[in-house]
């Protein structure tokens, strides 16, 4: 079984991320800031993370950055609802700093179960070198 970190500090939002990834099949594991996911990440091997951008602590930019610099493969997807300069522009910076999936809340259920699924299929088929697939899937579903 597949393990996924979702890390959001808005509870409701890390409760039903949780919850569909679960639902789906996966073990899911919320945490409620980048710090504590950075923590937990370094004993804890996760096939995928998903991570908000706008957070307390350790914001998710910062976030992937640091995953980044460890661990050039594990598959990223980001999340946010936006901040003081839209959530298109955090989601076009996390791309760059290596998400390999972005989305605006509120999440398209079937769409994010979609990139969860082929960000695990490229991990499986990878061996450990980034596949480096990137998209931007907004709230509406369009690519």
């Amino acid at each position: 079984m597949f393990k996924v970190m979702v890390i959001d500090d808005d509870t409701i939002v890390n409760f039903m991320l949780v919850k569909i990834l679960q639902a789906a099949g996966y073990d899911a594991k919320g945490i409620d800031n980048g710090k504590n996911g950075l923590q937990l990440f370094a004993v804890v091997p996760f096939d995928l993370i998903v991570t908000d951008i706008v957070m307390p602590e350790k914001e998710g930019l910062e976030f992937i950055q640091t995953v980044r610099m460890e661990n050039k493969s594990i598959p990223i997807i980001a999340i946010s609802g936006g901040g003081k300069i839209g959530p298109e522009n955090y989601l076009t910076m996390a791309r760059y700093f290596g998400a390999n999936f972005t989305f605006e809340k509120p999440v398209d259920t079937k769409l994010f179960l979609s990139a969860v699924k082929k960000c695990l299929e490229n991990a499986s088929n990878r061996n450990g070198q980034n596949a480096g697939t990137t998209a931007l899937i907004d709230r509406h579903g369009s690519y």
